[in-house]
C-alpha cells in the first residue's frame, strides 16, 4: 500500500534502497523508523528539509516532487512557524505495481 497521496500523484515509500531494506528488517521486529528518508535541519528561525521518496508508477515524477515540496514546506511553516529556506526532494526509485509480487522465484537459496 502507498504511504500517501498528494493530489493525483502518489508516494510509494520513503528512503533509498538501503534505508528501505533496513526499514523492512525494522518492521519485522516492530521497530519502524518514522524518520526514514527524511532529514530536517532546524535553526532559530529557519528550517531546511531533505526527503528521499519512491514514486508510484505511472504518477508524473516532477509533479509528485513539486507537490511533496509544497506540502512539506507548508506543513513546517504551519506547525512550527519557521521560514522554510529549502526542501530538496530526491526520487530514488519508481514502484511498478506487481513488481513486489511473492510469485517470483527467489534468486538465492
Amino acid at each position: 500500500a502507498a504511504l500517501g497521496a498528494t493530489r493525483d500523484a502518489c508516494i510509494y515509500a520513503l528512503g533509498g534502497g538501503g534505508a528501505r531494506a533496513f526499514g523492512a528488517i525494522r518492521d519485522v521486529i516492530n521497530a519502524t523508523d518514522l524518520a526514514q528518508g527524511v532529514k530536517v535541519e532546524v535553526g532559530d528561525t529557519q528550517a531546511a528539509a531533505d526527503l528521499t521518496i519512491v514514486v508510484e508508477y505511472p504518477a508524473p515524477i516532477q509533479d509528485v516532487a513539486n507537490n511533496v515540496r509544497a506540502a512539506v514546506a507548508g506543513a513546517i511553516s504551519r506547525l512550527v512557524g519557521l521560514e522554510v529556506v529549502e526542501v530538496n526532494v530526491e526520487v530514488n526509485d519508481v514502484h511498478v505495481p506487481g513488481d513486489d509480487s511473492d510469485d517470483e522465484e527467489s534468486r538465492v537459496s
